[in-house]
């Protein structure tokens, strides 16, 4: 179970409030004038939180990919490096 408590109050209990998060994996919602603004949880839930992250893009990107896969299905790959090759030239000579 979370626990929220005012950002004055966590530092005036830091070391009590550092050891529920580590010790008892209790996450804290840290509030300013009783606003929620940050969270401090355990380091075992970060990296969960920052896999689940990663995994979101991995979906998306591969989403975008079949996308281009499907759009581009019509054309052969030296059509496509055709095209390619010609972008960069225009962005050469743009320069």
């Amino acid at each position: 179970m979370q626990k929220v408590i005012g950002v004055t109050e966590m530092q005036r209990n830091f070391r009590q409030i550092f050891d529920e998060v580590a010790k008892e994996h209790t996450p804290y919602v840290l509030t300013r004038g009783s606003r929620p603004e940050a969270a401090l949880i355990p380091y075992e839930d970060f990296l969960r939180f920052v896999e689940l992250q990663e995994q979101e893009i991995l979906v998306r990107f591969n989403r975008l990919a079949e996308r281009v896969a499907a759009y581009n299905a019509g054309y052969t790959d030296e059509e496509i490096e055709g095209d390619i090759e010609e972008a960069i030239q225009d962005i050469r000579r743009s320069k």
